[in-house]
């Protein structure tokens, strides 16, 4: 979005936990937090793939305790917790055939990474790449308002499908929703779209009932107006979903995963893998820094660019763009991001102060649906660096006059 001030439409969606990608993110990340559970030092790469009747695991797993982790116990347990718990969805928890072909880390891989384990000096990235944080003030989450909304639309679904207040609705959905923006801030909203799997019950009634769910759930935004459309079950009836329907995998759903298209991203998925893949981790920490630098007011939206070499501890590049948003220049900011004494972006420092390694209250199968980010019960989503990083751009803005 660098037109900032430019009148446009931008859309995102999202997909709800029973769509054939999300199940596989969340069986992936129920097998990390069983991994992380009997050994905090686990390394874990584990995809999954769901199909007719089918869930596969492949991947590499070091834990120690892992011949007591009974995958397909896990795999069969999401699928059920999800709702695909009946003989009438075609792909239910007690029917599916199970493969696993798991595997040990590789030791070239692993030297890098956990030679001098616990010194922020010695522990390597993970893999290389570059990863991306971002955050902006049009939503109270500190979210782009396109992706917010459309998980919103499903999390209240979700509620609605689980307490039974829909009782017609089936697991697999998807949502997305269009806004309009006036001078690069929110204007209207103009299109939503909901797919939702249903019972066979007629269509009229689906409509009817959605578009209302939609207008409440949607309405506090005071986006709505008499000329929003809403496509609810566009192709007619959607009856049969799920991995019935469509194979699924791991890692396919990266930018419903993030900010639903609005910046940029680096390309790496993050479910099924331990926080030692800066993929994960150090994107986590990008949105920590970007969220606390728009919640102290230093700009409106922030988005930040690390990147790293494989089994190299200090990232290769820290970057900052503001879109011309920032009340300060951006060198500034710049500086901030690195200097350790307010965030460090190696990966042993990261994962220690985001405290990944021991999820308390929250778990990384919590973060496989309705995106990762803008969820206040993760640890990188906390705003705790906010008053001192408004500080300390005062004082070096005051040193540089």
């Amino acid at each position: 979005m660098s037109k900032i001030n430019a009148d446009h439409v931008f859309t995102s969606e999202s997909v709800g936990r029973g769509h054939p990608d999300k199940v596989c993110d969340q069986i992936s990340d129920a097998i990390l937090d069983a991994c992380l559970r009997a050994d905090p030092r686990s390394r874990v790469a584990c995809e999954t793939m769901v199909g007719h009747n089918l869930v596969a695991n492949v991947g590499e797993v070091t834990c120690d305790g892992w011949d007591k982790i009974d995958t397909e116990r896990i795999a069969r347990a999401v699928v059920k917790d999800i709702g695909y718990d009946s003989a009438a969805l075609k792909f239910w928890d007690a029917s599916f055939e199970y493969l696993s072909r798991i595997h040990g880390q590789s030791p070239d891989i692993s030297q890098g990474v956990t030679e001098g384990e616990g010194l922020y000096e010695e522990q390597g990235a993970g893999d290389q790449g570059m990863m991306f944080g971002y955050a902006t003030n049009e939503t109270p989450e500190l979210m782009p308002c396109p992706v917010a909304y459309s998980h919103r639309l499903l999390m209240e679904l979700e509620n609605k499908r689980q307490t039974g207040d829909i009782a017609y609705l089936r697991p697999d959905c998807k949502s997305q929703v269009s806004v309009q923006y006036k001078n690069g801030r929110p204007h209207a909203i103009t299109g939503v779209v909901i797919s939702h799997q249903t019972d066979d019950v007629p269509l009229e009634k689906i409509r009817t009932d959605l578009v209302a769910e939609a207008k409440r759930i949607l309405g506090p935004t005071h986006l709505l107006t008499d000329q929003t459309d809403y496509y609810i079950n566009p192709t007619g009836a959607f009856v049969l979903g799920g991995p019935y329907a469509d194979a699924g995998l791991t890692g396919r759903k990266i930018i419903v995963d993030t900010y639903g298209g609005v910046g940029s991203h680096g390309g790496g998925a993050f479910s099924g893998k331990d926080p030692s893949k800066v993929d994960r981790s150090a994107a986590y920490y990008a949105r920590y820094a970007a969220k606390n630098i728009v919640a102290a007011g230093l700009a409106d939206k922030c988005e930040i660019q690390v990147s790293y070499a494989i089994g190299v501890a200090h990232p290769l590049s820290i970057n900052v763009a503001t879109y011309g948003t920032a009340k300060f220049d951006e060198s500034l900011l710049q500086e901030l991001l690195e200097n350790t004494r307010y965030f460090d972006f190696r990966p042993a420092a990261i994962i220690d102060q985001l405290d990944l390694l021991h999820p308390v209250d929250w778990s990384y199968q919590a973060s496989a649906a309705y995106g990762h980010f803008g969820r206040d019960i993760f640890p990188w989503e906390k705003t705790n660096k906010a008053e001192e990083l408004r500080r300390a751009a005062r004082r070096l803005a005051s040193e540089a006059a």
